[in-house]
């Protein structure tokens, strides 16, 4: 059996980062996961890399470039003629982009003294872990710590289940070599808008059934509203407040039905896309034999060190709920190596940027208005349009709009939203601000280079005042 002092179970944000982490602080770490290459191969990474952030990003940006050809070159200037889609190139670079990520993150794994081992992990006891390979091999690993960084997958509902062909998953919409005639995607959420994004610039007439009466309401109303808009303008059949009741495929089409407004409905697709939301990946690893506590839907409990129920197990990143966001999982993995190193680690959930990739990307930071008015605080805002930036302006690309909430008695920023071109660069300059704790008026009086995107926060600061100059 080889010793450990560390045992991170899962490759993705979360894991790697707490296993490299661990072994620069000192700990000898071993790595688990189950995603394997056709060789046997460890594909590191996990969800983000393998079949979510970084692929759809990869996906977005092909077809981000193919919109601005066929659509907006000719007002720069640009005849362009005879441009074709070649979706299976698309998806050679997509594939491209993945393998040398993965390779980088098996090197910085490699590098750091960690030790990576493929295959899927099941919990012996508390401190010993089984790892099967997919030869058919196994071996048992022990650890004074073990941490559980399995991340998540995708929701199953029994009214329209994958079968991989016609009604697939998010990780099916990211394989597609042939662009549906009508793609259906049942979730307006950021996977549901990304995918539809990207299949739309293609060609698609993509419909979007959200169970939902709100568009985005977890971000800021003036936000989702602008996005709302932007997004129809674009072509995307958003329908809210929309039930989805089953899903059949008949003579090569889905039908899909759903109620709405207490009316039922019918819409046929060539291919329905479920992205409901994620779930924890915790298939295999035992947790029920080892009493490790859960939640009704399957996360796990974490205290605020993020140990679970059982001593010497914590866990981190997808799999314990929450933002499933891989920049969150890889901050509690720094945190949590730095806890058992018996240093100080800590996350400020208050200051985690959200973005959604569609054009325009949607950011934010902090608290939304809706939620100021929830808890009683008094608040001042200032909105700016990206319409009013020369930079915006010499772009092309205008659409959008900044938000900042500020406390009215402290001045303290409370919140920052942003629609618009480059919106999840935009937002680290709020990130900052806000985990320095800086008052708005400090973004107010701070330089902001012209032209550029970020002179928008700037008079957005100026807006809470009436002080704008642009406006």
């Amino acid at each position: 059996m080889q010793q450990y002092e560390v045992i991170v179970v899962g490759a993705g944000p979360a894991g790697y980062v707490c296993a490299i982490r661990c072994a620069q602080l000192g700990f000898k770490v071993a790595c688990i996961d189950k995603r394997v290459n056709a060789k046997g191969k460890a594909m590191l990474g996990g969800t983000c890399l393998n079949v979510g952030c970084i692929p759809s990003k990869a996906l977005l940006d092909s077809t981000h470039h193919f919109q601005f050809l066929n659509h907006e070159a000719k007002t720069h200037g640009l005849k362009i003629s005879g441009l074709e889609a070649d979706v299976p190139a698309m998806q050679k670079r997509k594939n491209r982009v993945v393998q040398t990520l993965v390779g980088g993150i098996a090197s910085l794994l490699k590098k750091s003294g960690v030790d990576v081992f493929a295959g899927t992990a099941g919990f012996m006891d508390s401190n010993r872990i089984r790892v099967e390979h997919a030869d058919g091999t196994s071996r048992e690993l022990q650890g004074k710590f073990i941490v559980i960084a399995s991340g998540s997958v995708p929701v199953a509902i029994p009214v329209a289940q994958v079968d991989g062909d016609h009604i697939i998953d998010s990780t099916g919409a990211l394989e597609l070599r042939d662009v549906p005639e009508r793609l259906g995607i049942i979730g307006a959420g950021a996977i549901g808008l990304e995918m539809g994004s990207v299949w739309s610039r293609l060609g698609s007439r993509v419909v979007v059934l959200e169970a939902l009466p709100d568009f985005l309401p977890t971000a800021d109303q003036a936000v989702s509203s602008e996005a709302f808009k932007i997004l129809t303008q674009q072509g995307l059949d958003l329908r809210m407040n929309c039930r989805v009741q089953g899903a059949q495929v008949k003579d090569g089409a889905v039908h899909v039905e759903y109620a709405m407004d207490g009316d039922k409905h019918l819409v046929e697709v060539d291919k329905l896309v479920v992205a409901v939301g994620r779930g924890p990946d915790t298939e295999g690893l035992h947790l029920d034999d080892l009493e490790i506590k859960t939640d009704q839907r399957g996360f796990i409990e974490v205290d605020s060190r993020w140990e679970t129920s059982v001593k010497g197990i914590h866990a981190i990143g997808d799999v314990t709920g929450g933002a499933m966001l891989a920049h969150k999982g890889s901050e509690e993995g720094v945190a949590l190596a730095e806890l058992l190193a018996g240093q100080a680690g800590h996350v400020n959930y208050e200051t985690i940027p959200w973005v959604i990739y569609t054009w325009p990307e949607i950011a934010w930071v902090g608290k939304t208005e809706s939620q100021c008015k929830e808890s009683g605080i008094e608040y001042r805002t200032g909105v700016f349009p990206f319409m009013a930036l020369g930079r915006a302006r010499a772009m092309g690309d205008a659409k959008g709009l900044f938000k900042i909430i500020g406390d009215a008695g402290t001045d303290r920023i409370l919140g920052v939203h942003i629609i618009g071109p480059n919106a999840s660069e935009l937002i680290s300059e709020a990130v900052v601000a806000m985990e320095s704790e800086l008052y708005t008026e400090d973004l107010a009086r701070t330089v902001h280079a012209h032209p550029s995107l970020a002179e928008g926060m700037h008079e957005a600061a100026l807006a809470l005042d009436g002080r704008a100059i642009h406006i």
